[in-house]
């Protein structure tokens, strides 16, 4: 198993022993912002040169930082009714139609917003409640096809893009999304839009047709028919009393009948963006202006990021994304999205066209030594080992092993070693060869490593409730005999 299962294993049974931490459900003791402590600095142990040279390497570091209009991250403040009703709905397994699954299934603060897996594990499990690491696929189940990605900061308004392959977006007033004119004219993020499909999705929550003669009344509805799929939880939200009244709290110039599921989309892009919308890693620090943030070897993978290893091509911006999609040859795993050949086309599901084969949207950074595996599926468990998959794509693909990179030994099999897809991929790969030895490496990590906010996952306890109006909370840890 690798690290960041244990970091994951490690904080739930933390968690599990201090288990009264979770007993209030008051949200607002949540602290967005963690001890000032300089952990970047913290560990600067650079000899006398490196110190000598820290002024100069300060200078050219902030002239890269202006140039490619980096700044702190924003984190907006949220209405406090609208985030107390996105909590309950974010935990409580209402939302799915087999009631097993929700949204911090896959996004859970004890995974640090992620689930900790490759490919998730959706509806249909043996193991309703527990949190992704625990999930057991049911008979006959499939991983969900992507990976899960972190939520972190997806409150900022300089997003204009959703999902891995793009397909949610807002560009110029016009928004585009899987639901076309169904879509509800009140929503205004890519946030909010987000938040309406993962209760449409078939693997991931809303559950298969047999699923019905189990009382799944929302696997019944045609794929289709959004409005009829959002409709019905709406019907199931309504019939809770206390949902009611949270409704009624979170929007009160919005008559009952006129409610629908996009005020729960609306409320649970709230809840995520207050609840892990962080702006004070020792990076953004350092952009407020504290140029002590910054260990001398962040500062030094600072400048490769930016400069000669030119990482910020892609991971451009306050985001550090481009919210492009590009074609990294990432190894093919999991059921994929392509029913036909069960490879996953990326980008190219959406839009049809060729040069988008294999694309994938660049994925946001802040908090990334946490959040792994990486990439669209999950395909390393290593960061290091994304990094110098960056540097030579071809030979990375040829040495991969999945029994290092992935934990989930029933996904193992489920990677397609073959060489002429593999020659297929870097036809139109996205990135050239670098020399990343280990000295690079060393200072690259040292800069990822500083995007991540002081005591992280302590803070993230806090937006644990201790129970959701159904009773259905998603806790997180299973129940031992």
């Amino acid at each position: 198993m690798r690290a960041s299962l244990f970091r994951s294993l490690e904080v739930i049974l933390t968690v599990a022993v201090g288990a009264t931490l979770f007993g209030g459900a008051v949200f607002a003791a949540h602290p967005r912002s963690g001890n000032r402590g300089n952990s970047g600095a913290a560990s600067n142990q650079g000899n006398s040169s490196a110190r000598e040279n820290s002024q100069g390497l300060d200078s050219r570091l902030l002239r890269m930082l202006e140039q490619h209009g980096v700044e702190q991250v924003d984190a907006p403040v949220q209405d406090s009714n609208k985030v107390i009703l996105g909590q309950a709905l974010f935990f409580d397994r209402i939302l799915s139609g087999n009631r097993d699954t929700a949204c911090a299934t896959c996004h859970h603060p004890l995974t640090a917003s992620a689930d900790g897996l490759a490919l998730g594990v959706g509806t249909g499990t043996e193991t309703v409640g527990a949190v992704s690491i625990f999930r057991v696929r049911g008979e006959g189940r499939s991983f969900v096809p992507r990976n899960a990605p972190d939520i972190f900061n997806r409150g900022s308004v300089n997003w204009h893009t959703a999902f891995w392959d793009g397909r949610a977006s807002i560009k110029d007033g016009v928004i585009v999304s899987p639901a076309g004119d169904q879509l509800p004219s009140e929503l205004q993020t890519p946030l909010q839009i987000q938040a309406m499909f993962p209760v449409t999705s078939r693997d991931e929550m809303r559950g298969e047709l047999e699923d019905v003669q189990a009382g799944n009344e929302l696997a019944a509805i045609d794929d289709a028919d959004f409005i009829g799929i959002w409709n019905a939880l709406m019907a199931r939200l309504m019939a809770n009393e206390e949902y009611r009244q949270m409704f009624a709290n979170a929007f009160p110039e919005v008559p009952e009948s006129s409610l629908g599921f996009q005020h729960a989309a609306i409320a649970i892009a709230a809840f995520e963006a207050e609840a892990f919308g962080m702006n004070d890693s020792p990076f953004d620090q350092y952009l407020a202006g504290d140029r002590e943030a910054l260990s001398h070897d962040a500062k030094r993978g600072a400048a490769l990021f930016y400069g000669a290893a030119n990482c910020v091509s892609c991971h451009s911006g306050t985001l550090l994304t481009d919210q492009q999609h590009h074609n990294l040859a990432v190894p093919q795993l999991g059921p994929g999205k392509d029913p036909t050949s069960g490879l996953d086309f990326g980008r190219f599901g959406v839009t049809g066209s060729m040069s988008d084969l294999f694309e994938f949207r660049t994925p946001p950074l802040r908090n990334v030594t946490t959040t792994g595996p990486w990439m669209h599926n999950g395909a390393f468990s290593s960061l290091e080992d994304v990094i110098r998959h960056h540097g030579d794509v071809g030979k990375s693909l040829e040495d991969y092993d999945p029994s290092v990179q992935i934990f989930q030994s029933d996904l193992r099999e489920m990677v397609v070693d073959d060489e002429s897809l593999n020659e297929w991929m870097l036809e139109t790969v996205d990135t050239g060869d670098q020399d990343f030895d280990g000295n690079r490496v060393h200072f690259l990590m040292a800069f990822l490593e500083s995007l991540t906010v002081p005591n992280l996952h302590e803070r993230l306890q806090w937006v644990i409730p201790a129970d959701v109006p159904s009773g259905l909370l998603e806790d997180g840890i299973p129940e031992v005999d």
